[in-house]
């Protein structure tokens, strides 16, 4: 068992068959008793992932409703979300002046950062940061979490 951050491009693999799918259901399957630990913010950005899916019609829209039903159901069983607060905001600032990142982005990597320095606190182990995204990974890796991508695991 252990505790992972996952960014909106790691979450939508769980419910889009892509480059790294396989791998997410595994490493997010309830019986391996991993914490997936996500920003709030990541519900608007699988949504949109998923919606401009359906506008490319490679979504049916029967599947976008079901895939929005299970994502939204696991957001609240699964998942464990973290809210965006004016220290996470505080940091994300300071993320996008020491790194080339996008705001959701360094919310993403504000919001590990905070969950990790809790576990550290509390005696646990690190988590692992997930993400598709190579920038955020590096930024990451920089910053001093472990990472993984899905993409690397077909």
């Amino acid at each position: 068992m252990a505790d992972y951050y996952a960014d909106s491009s790691a979450l939508v693999k769980r419910h889009v068959f892509e480059s790294g799918s396989g791998w997410f259901q595994i490493l997010t399957d309830p019986g391996t008793g991993h914490a997936i630990i996500t920003a709030r913010l990541s519900m608007a950005e699988v949504y949109s992932a998923l919606n401009r899916r359906r506008r490319e019609a490679t979504l049916p829209a029967a599947d976008y409703a079901r895939i929005v039903t299970d994502f939204d159901a696991l957001c609240v069983t699964q998942y464990t979300l973290v809210e965006l607060t004016a220290p996470i905001v505080e940091r994300a600032r300071r993320l996008v002046e020491q790194h080339p990142l996008r705001a959701y982005d360094a919310v993403h990597l504000a919001s590990a950062l905070a969950v990790n320095e809790s576990l550290m606190t509390a005696g646990l182990l690190a988590l692992t940061f997930v993400s598709a995204d190579q920038r955020l990974l590096q930024a990451a890796q920089m910053e001093g979490l472990a990472t993984d991508n899905p993409n690397a695991h077909l």
